[in-house]
C-alpha cells in the first residue's frame, strides 16, 4: 500500500513537472520561439504525451492546486498545442493582458545601445566595398545620395514604427502590431486582410535569397582575385564556397552561427580601417579632378540601387523597437545610427574612389595590392561564409511559414513530421534552394548589379514606398501637412529610383546573363 501512495506521489510530481514544462513550453511558442534542437522537440512532445496521460486521473487534484478549476475546463497552451513555429492555438480563457505578461517576462529586454549595434550591423556590413563603385558612376552625386539615403531610410524607419501604434478609448497610444506584416495586413483590411502581409513576405524573400546570393559571388570573386595565378576560375571558386555552405540546409537554429557573428563584424570594422589607412597612406596620389559633377546616366540608376541596399534594415525594426526596454529612446537610436553610417559610408566611398579613380573595381578590396589584398580577401570570403546562413535561415523560415505551415491556408503539406524532424522531401527543398543561390552565382557573378537589382527592387520598396505609403493608410488623419509632404515626396522619388534603378540593372543583367551562356 505505501509503495503504490509512493508510486502515485511520484506520478503526481511527474505530472506536475511535466506540465509546468509544457506551459514554458507554451510561452516560449507565443513569444516566437522555436525549439533548439530535435532532443528538445522530441522532449516536449514527450511532456505532453505523459501530461495528458496522467491528467485523465489526476486532472482534478493537479489543476486545483495549480489555479483552480477554472483552468481544468481547458487544456493551456503549450500542452498539446505546442507547435515549431509558435501558431498553436490559445486557450478560450487566455486574455490578451495574460499573454503580454508571461511575454513581458520572458523576454529579455535590450538597451538602446544594443538596438543601435543591430541596426550598424545591418547598415554596416560588407555590401559597403560596393559604395566607391557607386561613386566611380555618380561623382559628387553618388555622395549626396549617400546622405540622402541615410535620412530618408531613418525618417521612414521611425514612421513605420508609429505605424504599430494607434490611440485607444482612453487616448493613450498603445501598440496594437507586432511586425511590418501586420502592418500591411492592417492597411489591405477589410477587403484583403492577408494581401499586404502576403507582398511584404515575397519582397522578403526575395531580398534574403539575393543576400544569399550575393554572398556566394562575392566569394567567388574575392577568391578569384586573390589567387589569380592559380588554374580556378571564379565559377569554380563559388562552387567550393556552395560545397561548403550546404550544411546550412541541416540547420534547425543559429545558436553555432551566433557565436561568430560579433568576430565577423569586428574583423570586418578592422578591414576597413586598413583599407581606409592604405589609402590615407596615398592621399598625395588622389585624384580629385576625377571625382565628376556629372552623372553616367545608364549606369547611375544602378549606382542608387547599391546605396538604397547598404541601408536596408526596415523588415526586422519593428521587432527590434519591441524588445527594448525603453521604446521611446528609438528615435534617437535611429538618429546616431544613420548619421554614422552616413559619415563612415560617404568617407570610405571617397577616400577610396580618390585612391584608385577610373579603375575602381566593383569590389574595392580587389584594388589592393597583392601583397596585402589576399589576407583581407580571405578575411572577407570567411566573413561571407559566416554571414550566409542568417539569410537563408530566415528565407528558409518564411517560406516555411507562408506555404507549409499556415495551417489550412498552406499551400503544401507540412514539411515536418509529428516528432518535429524535418521530412526528406523538406531538407530536399532546402538544399534546392542553397543550389539555387550557387546557379544564380555562376551565371550572373556581378556584384554590383545583383546589389543594384536587389536594392532597386525589394531595398526601395521595403525602405522608401511601403513605409511611407503605410504611414499615410493608417495614420493620415492625424499627419501634419509637412509629414503628409514628406510621405508623397519619399514615394514619389523612391518610386521613380525604383523603376529606373530596377529596368537598368535588369538590362545589365540580362546582357551578362547572355555572355556568360555564349561562354
Amino acid at each position: 500500500m505505501a509503495t503504490l501512495l509512493r508510486s502515485k506521489l511520484s506520478n503526481v510530481a511527474t505530472s506536475v513537472s511535466h506540465k509546468s514544462q509544457a506551459k514554458m513550453s507554451g510561452m516560449f511558442a507565443r513569444m516566437g520561439f522555436q525549439a533548439a534542437t530535435d532532443e528538445e522537440a522530441v522532449g516536449f512532445a514527450h511532456c505532453d504525451d505523459l501530461d495528458m496521460e496522467h491528467r485523465q486521473g489526476l486532472q482534478m487534484d493537479i489543476l486545483k492546486s495549480e489555479g483552480g478549476e477554472e483552468s481544468a475546463e481547458t487544456p493551456l497552451e503549450g500542452d498539446i498545442h505546442y507547435q515549431r513555429d509558435g501558431t498553436g492555438p490559445l486557450p478560450p480563457s487566455a486574455s490578451k493582458e495574460a499573454c503580454s505578461e508571461l511575454s513581458g517576462q520572458g523576454k529579455p529586454k535590450i538597451t538602446a545601445w544594443e538596438a543601435g549595434w543591430n541596426v550598424t550591423n545591418a547598415i554596416q556590413g560588407m555590401f559597403v566595398l560596393g559604395l566607391p563603385y557607386a561613386i566611380l558612376h555618380g561623382g559628387y552625386l553618388g555622395l549626396f545620395l549617400i546622405i540622402f539615403a541615410a535620412v530618408v531610410c531613418c525618417y521612414t524607419g521611425k514612421i513605420l514604427i508609429a505605424c504599430l501604434y494607434e490611440e485607444n478609448e482612453d487616448g493613450e497610444i498603445v501598440r496594437v502590431r507586432d511586425s511590418y506584416v501586420d502592418i500591411a495586413n492592417a492597411c489591405c483590411a477589410p477587403r484583403f486582410p492577408t494581401l499586404g502581409g502576403r507582398i511584404v513576405n515575397v519582397a522578403q524573400i526575395i531580398e534574403l535569397v539575393m543576400t544569399c546570393i550575393l554572398y556566394v559571388v562575392v566569394s567567388g570573386n574575392l577568391m578569384y582575385n586573390s589567387f589569380p595565378n592559380l588554374p580556378v576560375s571564379q565559377k569554380s571558386w563559388s562552387i567550393i564556397a556552395t560545397a561548403v555552405l550546404l550544411p546550412c540546409a541541416f540547420l534547425k537554429n543559429l545558436k553555432a552561427v551566433s557565436k561568430f557573428s560579433l568576430l565577423c563584424t569586428l574583423a570586418h570594422f578592422v578591414i576597413n580601417i586598413l583599407v581606409i589607412a592604405y589609402c590615407l597612406s596615398r592621399a598625395r596620389d588622389w585624384a580629385w579632378d576625377k571625382v565628376k559633377f556629372y552623372i553616367d546616366v545608364k549606369k547611375f540608376p544602378i549606382s542608387i540601387g547599391i546605396i538604397v541596399f547598404s541601408y536596408t534594415s526596415q523588415i526586422f525594426l519593428p521587432s527590434l523597437e519591441g524588445n527594448m526596454q525603453n521604446p521611446k529612446e528609438f528615435h534617437c537610436m535611429m538618429n546616431w545610427t544613420h548619421i554614422a553610417a552616413c559619415i563612415l559610408k560617404g568617407l570610405f566611398a571617397l577616400v577610396a574612389y580618390l585612391t584608385w579613380a577610373d579603375e575602381t573595381k566593383e569590389v574595392i578590396t580587389d584594388n589592393l595590392p597583392s601583397t596585402i589584398r589576399a589576407v583581407v580577401n580571405i578575411f572577407l570570403v570567411a566573413k561571407a561564409l559566416l554571414s550566409y546562413p542568417l539569410p537563408f535561415f530566415a528565407a528558409v523560415e518564411v517560406l516555411e511559414r507562408s506555404l507549409f505551415q499556415d495551417g489550412n491556408r498552406a499551400f503544401f503539406p507540412n514539411c515536418y513530421g509529428g516528432d518535429g524532424r524535418l521530412k526528406s522531401w523538406g531538407l530536399t527543398l532546402r538544399c534546392a534552394l542553397v543550389v539555387f543561390t550557387l546557379l544564380m552565382a555562376i551565371y550572373v557573378p556581378h556584384f554590383a548589379l545583383l546589389m543594384g537589382l536587389t536594392g532597386s527592387l525589394t531595398g526601395a520598396g521595403l525602405c522608401f514606398l511601403l513605409p511611407s505609403l503605410f504611414h499615410l493608410k493608417l495614420l493620415w488623419r492625424k499627419l501634419l501637412w509637412h509629414h503628409v509632404f514628406f510621405d508623397v515626396a519619399i514615394f514619389v522619388i523612391g518610386g521613380i529610383c525604383s523603376v529606373s534603378g530596377f529596368i537598368h540593372s535588369l538590362e545589365g543583367l540580362i546582357e551578362a546573363f547572355r555572355t556568360n551562356a555564349e561562354d
